[in-house]
């Protein structure tokens, strides 16, 4: 095949012979949409930019922003099965609001959800919900499903949305992001159809579903390529139709965006991805920490560009950078949430006590408790973050209201992590004394895995046995897990270390914390913990401990 470069308006036609009628379509659908995209881009460019003036208008008075949007949220409520049963047309102010109903968590609210799922109306928001994100489980259920109304869409992720362009483009005015496309790396479920009227994806999907006809045309890939849910075909897929698209910006979890972009080097043999692409400009990453994976990053690029921050998820589009020189990210006041903040030791008490925004205080860690447009009402997210700034309220997330593991995006919570050492025992006729995992990140050479030091009472006959059935049971609990270990492409088999008895009991006592309440650590997202128990495990082995990797 013959292929000769054309450039219409500075954009670049590619036409094959011999030309069949199939190929001349597609030809002439990218050409008029490449040309539609380069005419509306400068328009929708310089209404990011007058977007400004609203923006500064909650974040000079977030306080007023916060009241207005409560007040809202409950008169748009108050006939709802939910708004009747807690008097919401008694609610006049925010300590009335917070005296009448109780924080909850997804335990509580579940029934009604599941009501709304089959198609009830006026449960927990007055306008019909017809979408659900399906989310990572709780410890009662593998997966949570969060209702997203067309408000929590509109005025929630999608405004956020628009505001993370025109905080953009006020730190980088002189920026070309818009005249190519912005490469989005989603999630890996399926949009789901419970009824006539009723859908549920995860979040990537029912966002890119429900996206404006125009917004596809400024995002790649295209929509049946981004909802694929075999991850091993959609990589390939995502890399393949991606390569000669002019991507500016690139959006998703850093493991998953790593693995695409060692395929695209793969394919077209360049040792950066600014010789790919040289106008990328920005990175927008999230839902992990990002310090493991900087240095990757930048030397796979080859080339300085922009990083930028967010904080959505679910329930919420929460903050984003609006500054990549200053540590945190600007809470978004104004977009449907109503934010309390629960000083993490009142967590689990039978009346916890939440705070607003006008008296929370620098870089001390708060649960964040929710009131949304989609119904979720007091509902305690399971974050922790501190705020970084007062004026503007900037937050970062410092971690999980339970100890956790979250560096892939497969957030492993210790009910999880003893569900499944429970079932291996089970599986293998092992007894566990005690146990702690931390994440081994991504390298030059290997992707991830999770790190287990385990102190075993009775030890498993076949040591590779435990670590198979730890890891197939992880995998039947948590759904985020398993998308992650799906054939190794971005979390590989566990590495499982046996000690030997008393290595954990030393750690506790030279830590000043043998007896009494305290615990060995089961669950951290960082190795601190457990580079410092393998140092006292060196000395006790007389031989190398015996351990199982993949």
């Amino acid at each position: 095949m013959v292929s000769n470069a054309v450039l219409i308006s500075n954009i670049p036609f590619v036409i094959y012979y011999p030309v069949s009628l199939k190929s001349l379509y597609s030809s002439i659908h990218y050409l008029l949409v490449s040309i539609a995209m380069k005419l509306l881009s400068p328009a929708i460019s310089r209404l990011a930019r007058l977007r400004f003036s609203q923006i500064e208008q909650w974040t000079t008075d977030p306080v007023a922003a916060q009241r207005e949007v409560l007040q809202h949220l409950v008169c748009s409520a108050q006939y709802t099965e939910f708004g009747r049963k807690y008097n919401f047309n008694r609610l006049f102010s925010i300590k009335t609001f917070k005296d009448a109903v109780p924080v909850h968590e997804y335990d509580d609210l579940k029934p009604y959800i599941e009501r709304m799922m089959q198609g009830e109306e006026n449960l927990l928001w007055n306008t019909p919900v017809k979408w659900f994100a399906k989310s990572s489980g709780t410890s009662n259920d593998k997966s949570k499903f969060i209702p997203v109304g067309e408000e929590s869409l509109e005025e929630g992720h999608y405004q956020a949305a628009k505001d993370v362009l025109t905080l953009y483009y006020t730190s980088f005015p002189e920026s070309d992001l818009l005249t190519g496309k912005g490469l989005v790396v989603g999630g890996s479920h399926q949009v789901n159809r419970l009824n006539e009227e009723v859908s549920y994806g995860d979040l990537s999907a029912v966002l890119l579903q429900n996206t404006p006809f125009w917004g596809h045309w400024l995002r790649t890939p295209e929509l049946s390529v981004a909802l694929l849910d075999e991850w091993e075909r959609k990589i390939e897929q995502l890399a393949q139709t991606t390569i000669e698209e002019d991507v500016t910006s690139i959006s998703g979890v850093p493991t998953w965006t790593l693995v695409l972009i060692k395929r695209i080097l793969e394919i077209t043999g360049k040792s950066s991805l600014k010789e790919v692409w040289p106008n990328l400009e920005l990175y927008m990453h999230g839902g992990v920490s990002f310090v493991p994976y900087r240095e990757q990053f930048q030397k796979l690029i080859g080339a300085p560009i922009h990083y930028l921050e967010m904080y959505n998820a679910s329930e919420g589009f929460f903050a984003a950078q609006d500054n990549p020189s200053e540590d945190g990210m600007l809470l978004f006041t104004h977009h449907g949430i109503f934010y309390e903040f629960m000083p993490v030791e009142q967590y689990g008490k039978p009346h916890p006590e939440t705070i607003g925004l006008n008296k929370v205080e620098l870089y001390k860690n708060y649960a964040m408790v929710i009131s949304t447009n989609g119904g979720l009402w007091r509902y305690v997210l399971g974050d922790t973050i501190q705020f970084t700034s007062l004026h503007p309220f900037r937050v970062k997330v410092s971690g999980r209201l339970k100890h956790y593991m979250n560096a892939f995006g497969e957030e492993v919570i210790v009910d999880n992590s003893d569900q499944a050492i429970s079932i291996a025992c089970r599986h293998t006729g092992a007894i566990v004394n005690d146990y702690t995992a931390a994440p081994v990140y991504f390298s030059d050479t290997s992707n991830g895995a999770h790190e287990w030091l385990i102190e075993f009472e009775r030890e498993p006959a076949d040591l590779s046995r435990f670590a198979y059935e730890l890891d197939k049971a992880l995998k039947s609990i948590n759904s985020d897990y398993e998308a992650k270990r799906y054939k190794d492409i971005a979390l590989r088999m566990p590495v499982v270390h046996q000690l030997k008895k008393g290595v954990l009991t030393e750690w506790l006592r030279k830590k000043g914390k043998l007896g009494g309440q305290h615990k060995i650590p089961r669950l951290s997202n960082e190795r601190k913990y457990l580079e410092e128990i393998l140092q006292i495990a060196a000395r006790f082995h007389e031989e190398t401990p015996a351990d199982v990797k993949p």
